[in-house]
C-alpha cells in the first residue's frame, strides 16, 4: 500500500522526522556563543551607553559562558557605530545598545541614514529610561530655570549649551526649550560627553544638556549644578531638581531610552535567548540597584513590545523636527 493511503504511515514517518530534527536544534541553541560576543557601543567612553553597556555585559559575561568585548564606536550622533551593526547581516555574535539618537532621532533629523532604523536590526529589549538634565557651571549666576532663561534672553545668542553631539536627545532638548521658552540658545556639540562636561565644569560654557547617567557624578559632587529635569516626573536621583514641565515648559518633556539591539538575520533561537535574558536581568534586584545608583530605570519592554517603541520615536521626533523647523547644526 502506497505511503499516501496509509494515514498511521505518514504519521510515524512525520514523527520521526521530528525526532531526528529536535536534536539538531538543540545542539544549535546548546553551541550558541560558540565564540566571544562583540559589544557595540556607539558613543565615546563615559556617557549613559557606555556606563550601561559595561554593568550588562559584566553581567551577561557570567550567563553566557563567552566574554563580551565592548568596543566603542563613537560618531554622527550614534550612526557610525549602528551602521556597523547594520551591516553585519546574520552575525550572531554582535549587538550594540540602541537608542534614541541612533534610531529615534538621527534616521529622521539626517538626509542621508545609511541603514534603516527598524529593517536592518533585530530589536531585543528596552534597557532604561531616564531624563536629561540642564546644568550650569559654578560660575553662572542661575539658581533655577527662569534665572538661566534670564540670562539668555538679556544676551540673545550668547548663551550656549553643550551636548555629545549633533542629533542627540540631549541637542534636541535644549532647541525644544529655547522654542517654547521664546530665547535663543547656541547649541555646541562635542565628541562625547566627558569634553562637553569639563568645558562646563571649567566655565569654557555656561551650560550643557546631559544624560542623567553620565552627569550625576558632578552633579552630586557640585562641580555642575542641575536646574531642570527632562522627563514628566521629578528623578528620584534628583528629588529636589524641577522639571521643565513643572516650570511651565510641558512640550519639553521627554525621556531618554536605550536597548539592546542584534543584528538582522540572526536565528529565531539566538533571538529568544537573547530576549531571555535580557529580561532576566532587567527584572535582577542586582541590576535594578545598580540602575538605580546611576537614575536609570530597567526596561519592562520586550522584542516586539520595544520595536514598536521604536516606530513611535521615529513618528514623535519626525514630527518634532517637522514642525520646528530643526536643523543639525
Amino acid at each position: 500500500m502506497p505511503d499516501s493511503a496509509n494515514p498511521t504511515r505518514r504519521l510515524l514517518l512525520g514523527g520521526l522526522a521530528v525526532a531526528l530534527a529536535a536534536p539538531a536544534v538543540a545542539r544549535a541553541q546548546a553551541t550558541w556563543p560558540e565564540r566571544p560576543i562583540r559589544w557595540i557601543v556607539n558613543f565615546p567612553p563615559g556617557g549613559a551607553a557606555d556606563i550601561l553597556s559595561r554593568i550588562l555585559a559584566e553581567w551577561f559575561g557570567t550567563k553566557l559562558g563567552q566574554p563580551i568585548v565592548v568596543e566603542n564606536r563613537p560618531g554622527a550622533g550614534g550612526m557610525v557605530g549602528s551602521d556597523l551593526l547594520a551591516k553585519a547581516r546574520g552575525d550572531q555574535h554582535m549587538v550594540m545598545i540602541s537608542n534614541a539618537a541612533s534610531h529615534g532621532i538621527g534616521p529622521v533629523l539626517y538626509a542621508n541614514v545609511p541603514y534603516d532604523p527598524v529593517a536592518d536590526f533585530t530589536h531585543i529589549h528596552l534597557v532604561g529610561t531616564f531624563p536629561s538634565v540642564l546644568a550650569v557651571g559654578p560660575g553662572v549666576a542661575a539658581p533655577d530655570l527662569a534665572a538661566f532663561l534670564a540670562l539668555a534672553r538679556a544676551k540673545p545668542g550668547e548663551m550656549t549649551y553643550g551636548s555629545g553631539g549633533n542629533g542627540t536627545m540631549n541637542h534636541l532638548i535644549g532647541q525644544l526649550l529655547a522654542r517654547a521658552a521664546g530665547v535663543e540658545l547656541t547649541h555646541v556639540p562635542y565628541r562625547g560627553s566627558a569634553p562637553a562636561m569639563t568645558d562646563v565644569m571649567g566655565g569654557q560654557i555656561p551650560a550643557l544638556m546631559e544624560s542623567l547617567p553620565t552627569a550625576l557624578p558632578n552633579l552630586r559632587a557640585g562641580r555642575m549644578r542641575p536646574i531642570a529635569t527632562s522627563e514628566a516626573e521629578r528623578s528620584p536621583a534628583l528629588p529636589d531638581v524641577p522639571t521643565f514641565a513643572e516650570a511651565g515648559f510641558p512640550a519639553v518633556a521627554s525621556t531618554n531610552w536605550f536597548g539592546f539591539s542584534a543584528a538582522a538575520g540572526i536565528p529565531a533561537a539566538v533571538k529568544a535567548r537573547w530576549e531571555e535574558e535580557m529580561a532576566k536581568a532587567m527584572a535582577s534586584p542586582e541590576i535594578a540597584e545598580r540602575f538605580g545608583r546611576i537614575g536609570v530605570r530597567p526596561g519592562t519592554l520586550g522584542a516586539e513590545a520595544y520595536t514598536a517603541m521604536i516606530r513611535s520615536e521615529l513618528d514623535r521626533w519626525r514630527e518634532v523636527i517637522r514642525v520646528g523647523n530643526i536643523k543639525v547644526d
